[in-house]
Parts: structure tokens; C-alpha cells; sequence
């Protein structure tokens, strides 16, 4: 649409009601139904749309036909200048904006795309980070009469990512929408929903399953008989039970009544680096010696 068809077409509705009303006042303007005050009060309206008129003439007048060799601000309003600085600074804060929500887009991405694998990667860096931590700290705080020459252990950390990455995340994966679908099928929601699902996983089947799985694979990892991971079971099982109960409900509780379904294992992947930092410095592997003496009882027992 040209110039001239929009500025007629604004035109209209102000001529149209300066016509009506002069018509008006000229038919009966003998008998002096339209007053004064009436009729300045339509020519002010009329002379207000006038002016927005000239006004957006004088924008348009400036994007559009700027004539050659004249300078930009001369065609461009103090209004537009003036937003300028405005335009360009939301655009930067969208810019930031965008780059900070960068990671989580991505991760939540993966994480739709390839949930179990997202978090198989997650876990097993996790785990490795958690053993990482139950090496290191120790020696910080080690009295000098206690204090040996430290040797980081990698076929340690190198088991627990293992662990992270093909067992525990997977079938925590596979726990945690288990949970949900029980809860749903239930008609356990809110509050009770979370309590529910805080007592059938630590109380019920998980934390017994997911601990003795621990001790098993860490045990197999380390080139233990069937036996002696059975005897390893059953010697730590229940004091990590009770350190389970009370490190984890709490945690428990309010990932599941706070944090999507999700995202659940991502939490408890992050808390168990303090998890597995305990666990590693709480049990050990043994060393080869410790392993051949109990290989040489169970061959005498034999």
C-alpha cells in the first residue's frame, strides 16, 4: 500500500465525522439542536486525528523516502533514537540469556532424546568424581602418625565408573519410573504420594537390591569367589542399610515431592558423590593379601 492509499485511508473516519456532523448542524440549524460547545468539541477530535496523521506521515516520510546526500538523523525522530539503545540492549540481555540456558537446553535434550544413556554418561562420571573423593579428603586430614605416602588408586575409580555407567543408572532409571507407575496406579498423589515411594525404596526392595548389587559388583570387579562376595554381603549389609536409611529418606523425601520424575536420578547421582565417598572409605577394596588368606581358609574349610 502506497503512501498517499494509507493516509487516505486514516483519513476516513475524522472526514467522515466532520461531514456528519456539519450536515448535521446545517439541517437543523434553524431549530438550534447542535450547540457551539458541540461543535468545537468534533472539531477537536477532528483536529487531534489530523495531527496523528501528520505524525505517522512524518515517520513514514523518514523510512521511506530519504532523499540521496542528506543525513540519516535528519529523516529519523527523536522517538525511534530514542528506542534504539533499548531494542539493542534487550537484545544483548537475549543473547546472555540464551548462552546461560545453553548447557541445560542441551542436556535436557539428551536427556528427552536418550534418557538412559544420558544418564548412564551422568552416572558414571559421578561415581568417578565420588571415589575420586573418598581417596583424596582422607589424606587432608590424616594425623602425621597415621600418614602414609599417598598412591592414588585408578583401577578403583576406574570400577566405580564402571558401576555408575552400566549398572547403577540404568536400572535406577528403571526404578524410578517403576515408582511412578505404582504411585499412579495407586492414587497416591502429593505428600502421600512421596511418602509412599520413600517407604517401598528404602524399606521394601530398592536400597536392599541397589546396596548388595554395590558390594557384589565391587567385590566381582576385584576378583572375588562367588563365597567371598556372598560372606562381604552379609558382613556389611546391614550396617549400610542403617546408614542408608538415615543419609537418604530425607533426601528422598524431598526429591520426590519437589523434583520431576526426570530429573530424580540426576539428584541423587549429585548427592551420591558424598554417598559414594562413604562408601568407598567405609569399605575399602582389600588388598591381595587380605583375598589370598581368605582364599587359603575357604580351601582348608573345603
Amino acid at each position: 500500500m502506497s503512501f498517499r492509499q494509507r493516509l487516505g485511508k486514516l483519513t476516513l473516519v475524522p472526514t467522515g465525522t466532520a461531514i456528519a456532523a456539519a450536515s448535521t448542524s446545517a439541517f437543523f440549524g434553524s431549530r438550534r439542536y447542535t450547540s457551539h460547545a458541540t461543535n468545537q468539541k468534533v472539531n477537536q477530535i477532528a483536529s487531534r486525528h489530523f495531527h496523528a496523521i501528520a505524525s505517522r506521515a512524518h515517520v513514514s516520510t523518514s523510512t521511506y523516502l530519504k532523499p540521496a546526500g542528506y543525513p540519516q538523523r535528519q529523516y529519523t525522530s527523536t522517538s525511534i533514537v530514542k528506542a534504539e539503545p533499548a531494542a539493542v540492549g534487550k537484545e544483548t540481555a537475549g543473547a546472555n540469556t540464551a548462552t546461560k540456558k545453553g548447557f541445560v537446553e542441551w542436556y535436557e535434550g539428551h536427556l528427552e532424546a536418550r534418557p538412559v544413556m544420558t544418564k548412564a554418561v551422568t552416572g558414571s562420571i559421578l561415581w568417578g568424581v565420588g571415589d575420586a573423593v573418598a581417596q583424596v579428603v582422607p589424606t587432608l586430614f590424616a594425623d602425621e602418625s597415621t600418614e602414609k605416602e599417598f598412591k592414588y588408586d585408578v583401577p578403583r575409580t576406574a570400577r566405580a565408573v564402571t558401576f555408575g555407567f552400566a549398572i547403577h543408572a540404568p536400572l535406577s532409571h528403571l526404578h524410578y519410573n517403576f515408582l511412578e507407575w505404582m504411585a499412579v496406579r495407586g492414587g497416591f498423589k502429593g505428600l502421600r504420594g512421596t511418602i509412599f515411594k520413600t517407604i517401598m525404596e528404602q524399606f521394601v526392595y530398592w536400597s536392599w537390591f541397589s546396596n548388595s548389587l554395590y558390594h557384589g559388583a565391587m567385590g566381582a570387579m576385584q576378583g572375588m569367589n562367588p563365597t567371598q562376595i556372598y560372606d562381604r554381603i552379609a558382613d556389611v549389609l546391614w550396617d549400610t542399610q542403617v546408614a542408608q536409611w538415615k543419609f537418604w529418606i530425607p533426601v528422598q523425601i524431598l526429591n520426590f515431592q519437589f523434583v520431576p520424575v526426570r530429573h530424580q536420578l540426576n539428584v541423587v547421582l549429585l548427592t551420591s558423590i558424598v554417598w559414594t565417598a562413604l562408601l568407598s572409605a567405609w569399605y575399602p577394596p582389600e588388598k591381595k593379601e587380605e583375598q589370598n588368606e581368605e582364599k587359603d581358609q575357604v580351601k582348608t574349610e573345603k
